[in-house]
């Protein structure tokens, strides 16, 4: 089951509508990535909603985090 790391976020249930008005049931899925991210200090693969993601409630590892910073 696909469910945001950060905000819960799950499938939402709902109705397809026909031209003719018949009505089906159907599942509202959210835009689920998997992204390495800083959870409690350390580096760890997680779900993220896309609203999450460009919102920055989340901070993006880094790969190669550990080399000296470059100096400008």
């Amino acid at each position: 089951m696909a469910k945001c790391f950060v905000c819960g976020k799950m499938r939402m249930a709902g109705q397809n509508v026909s031209h003719a008005n018949n009505v089906t049931k159907r599942l509202f899925k959210p835009n689920i990535q998997n992204v390495r991210a800083l959870v409690d200090g350390r580096a760890k693969q997680v779900a993220v909603c896309t609203r999450c993601l460009r919102s920055g409630r989340i901070e993006k590892a880094v790969r190669g985090g550990s080399k000296a910073p470059a100096t400008a």
